[in-house]
């Protein structure tokens, strides 16, 4: 009787919900946490940690809850999944207040465990490049993104390999990226940070590159397969 009260209130939307806090949470924590330790311990952690890191959170992650809710743990990831008519637009809201609220919990984590260095790893663009080839490299580095996830999802799976070329495709988008635009690719992940260290400078680069980049792919998926 008891597990029967507990499957009845934990509904589809519901595990969905849950899916996607507990992944974004784990995707942030990763994410910026590898930031805050490459800069707190310089001399063992590198460019290479920063990125390996939310890419082997990402992997795992949409492993573990793609099944349940496809995985998006990204606000532009639910955007473009909307555009091309993945998701119904009553899920939209669950979804992303999922997001931002696994994220905040993500930063707090990372602010009282890990530490509070690099802003607890707000991305940050180089303004030593125009502000033009800052913009247009973080839409190029969500639309990469972008790009795999609808090939993940057109092929259903691509395999079995789903998780790995997503997880791979945020790796080497830091890593290629991340020394020009930040490459967050995700403004729940820049947002989380963001708020709760104070450092709200370039929030306006990650609510609006991002979106544009998934958006593009999203348009041009759904004008070329969605009947």
């Amino acid at each position: 009787m008891q597990n029967s009260r507990i499957t009845n209130w934990l509904s589809t939307n519901q595990k969905r919900f849950f899916a996607e806090l507990i992944g974004t949470f784990v995707v942030v924590v990763f994410a910026t946490g590898s930031v805050v330790l490459a800069v707190k311990y310089s001399e063992t952690f590198g460019l290479w940690f920063v990125a390996l890191a939310p890419a082997v959170a990402v992997t795992i992650m949409v492993y573990a809850f793609g099944k349940i809710s496809m995985a998006h743990f990204n606000p532009t990831v639910t955007v473009g999944f909307f555009i091309t008519k993945h998701m119904p637009k009553n899920l939209f809201p669950v979804y992303f207040i999922a997001e931002i609220i696994g994220a905040l919990l993500g930063s707090i984590f990372v602010k009282y465990i890990i530490g509070t260095e690099a802003n607890l790893g707000a991305n940050a663009p180089d303004y030593h490049f125009q502000i033009p080839i800052i913009v247009g490299v973080e839409i190029l580095a969500t639309a990469l993104l972008m790009t795999v996830i609808m090939l993940v999802v057109h092929t259903k799976g691509l395999r079995g390999f789903g998780g790995i070329v997503i997880g791979a495709m945020v790796g080497l988008d830091i890593f290629f990226f991340a020394f020009i635009s930040g490459a967050s690719m995700n403004p729940a992940r820049a947002l989380a940070p963001a708020i709760v260290s104070g450092y709200l400078d370039n929030l306006w680069l990650y609510w609006t590159a991002p979106f544009i980049g998934s958006a593009i792919i999203a348009v041009i998926y759904r004008k070329k397969f969605v009947k």
